[in-house]
């Protein structure tokens, strides 16, 4: 759901001065941010594979994956500031794996992915993107994960329960703007102030460290960002925990996300295929552990473009 991504070593740097001056450090201790993912979980080729008989791709029997590796842990450069690690980077290499296909991982900028991946500069597109009705019209999709966003609190709030708007009244509450989880936190406080309770105080931050030392301080009540960039500063820090989690708008529509591909060229049935494998098989749910969000695991199986979230 996000639209802003910072670079990983400007976050890490920014964040270990604002709570000790370590976080790299725990961060290469709780994760494995070595260029070599000694641990990577690895498969074998599926019978997805016979699906790319008529898939025409970049480079014959490669995988070019395009991903914006910006924001721990889902993308990200390891201790050399080169190679692409995190869950997507796994998850592609198992999915090139099970199809048979070698990966190759292309590093676009996020603004610029649509007009790439439209230009068939790439293969696919995996960077935790929401499946909305509007982006299924321009390509298709396979459903990697539950779109998830969490409410993290310092772990000394005495905050302990957020799942419905009146949870949020009063509160000062950071939140990305333009983004789907604004739409979502808009609506609570609408709601809020129409039944009489005290209106959300809405901050925003460009800076994820700088949001996170708010926080810490007590300038802000709450965070309200991507769920597996709150696992990850929970996991490094110790100083967040979770308080509640919400898919898609809140209400009645869940959200997933989902690899983009090329509109037409029946990567995104491969692929499917491929990703419901690795589910049968085990490795898609340890791949999502090794990176400590499995509570984003898919609750139903992979499917090629299901309906996507509406944002109005």
């Amino acid at each position: 759901m996000r639209s802003i991504k910072k670079s990983l070593f400007g976050y890490l740097v920014a964040a270990g001065l604002a709570i000790g001056g370590s976080t790299a450090a725990r961060a290469q201790t709780v994760f494995d941010t070595t260029p070599e993912q000694a641990g990577r979980v690895h498969t074998r080729v599926g019978e997805s594979a016979k699906l790319l008989a008529n898939v025409k791709l970049v480079e014959p029997g490669t995988l070019t994956m395009a991903m914006s590796p910006y924001l721990p842990p889902s993308g990200f450069y390891a201790t050399d500031a080169a190679t692409v690690i995190g869950s997507n980077a796994d998850m592609s290499s198992l999915i090139a794996e099970k199809l048979g296909l070698k990966l190759k991982i292309q590093v676009v900028a996020w603004p610029d992915w649509p007009l790439a991946l439209s230009s068939w500069k790439f293969d696919a597109f995996n960077s935790n993107l929401t499946i909305s009705e509007e982006r299924l019209q321009k390509f298709d999709f396979s459903t990697t994960a539950r779109d998830l966003s969490g409410f993290f609190v310092a772990a000394t709030s005495n905050i302990n329960k957020i799942q419905e708007p009146k949870d949020l009244a009063g509160l000062r509450v950071v939140v990305d703007s333009g983004t789907v989880g604004e739409k979502v936190l808009i609506d609570w406080d609408k709601q809020n102030t129409a039944a009489g309770l005290k209106p959300v105080e809405f901050k925003y931050f460009d800076d994820p460290a700088t949001a996170q030392l708010s926080l810490l301080s007590g300038q802000v009540d709450v965070l309200f960002i991507t769920y597996s960039q709150g696992a990850y500063d929970v996991a490094v820090s110790g100083k967040t925990r979770l308080a509640g989690v919400i898919s898609g708008n809140g209400r009645d529509q869940k959200a997933y996300n989902g690899i983009a591909v090329y509109k037409g060229s029946g990567l995104a049935e491969a692929m499917t295929a491929a990703i419901n494998e690795l589910i049968a098989e085990g490795t898609y749910l340890a791949t999502l552990k090794r990176w400590h969000i499995e509570e984003e695991a898919l609750d139903v199986p992979a499917s090629t473009n299901p309906k996507g979230l509406t944002l109005n």
